[in-house]
């Protein structure tokens, strides 16, 4: 990858550069899914947190759970979540926003006093293309782009997967930026573009 290309994967639409990654361990749990997909589920989370040099835990000691997944039907099914709305503000506006757009997917993270990654919400409407994906697929998908605080337009024209010798496997550029944010010597948060630079110093670290 270029400087440009690591610099737009975190530079918002308004123009904002904003990077930012997990400060704790993460403590995944996922509502709505069968035994056998949320087995699937869990791989891609042990798969993706490993090749970060990352940690996960069981239990997250002030949160619980810091990573929720959730699968559903419809969004109006989110507002019957007990509590859910304690914890993302202004949750029937979201929905009925969502809902209006004809969304199948959202992500939320909120972050902690230093500006890393403290929780992350992810809810997946199972509908149409969607609910045709294979369950690795979209389990990996949705694990990556919660890794990092990505821009929002981050994987809109092409998605952080590929498929190699008819598996799907994450894009070998986008596991070298994650390796390289998760860098114990890089900064778990950062607003200045120059830090695409050291990004890509420690992907070509990695390569050589």
């Amino acid at each position: 990858m270029t400087e440009e290309e690591i610099r737009a994967m975190f530079t918002r639409t308004g123009g904002e550069y904003v990077f930012a990654r997990w400060g704790r361990p993460i403590s995944p749990v996922v509502f709505g899914v069968e035994e056998e997909t949320l087995s699937v589920v869990k791989g891609a989370f042990e798969a993706v947190v490993a090749l970060a040099g990352h940690q996960i835990d069981e239990v997250d000691p002030e949160l619980g759970s810091n990573c929720m997944m959730f699968f559903f039907r419809e969004w109006e099914e989110l507002l019957d979540v007990p509590d859910l709305d304690r914890l993302v503000p202004d949750l029937a506006g979201l929905v009925a926003r969502l809902k209006e757009a004809g969304a199948s997917q959202y992500r939320a993270f909120r972050f902690d006093q230093g500006g890393a990654i403290q929780a992350a919400f992810v809810f997946l409407r199972m509908h149409a293309e969607m609910a045709d994906q294979p369950a690795e697929v979209l389990a990996l998908g949705q694990v990556v782009q919660i890794m990092l605080a990505w821009s929002d337009a981050a994987f809109q024209e092409r998605s952080p997967l590929a498929v190699a010798g008819g598996a799907t496997i994450l894009r070998p550029e986008i596991a070298e930026l994650i390796r390289a944010a998760y860098d114990p010597v890089m900064p778990v948060t950062a607003k200045d573009n120059s830090h695409s630079l050291r990004l890509l110093a420690r992907m070509n670290i990695k390569e050589s």
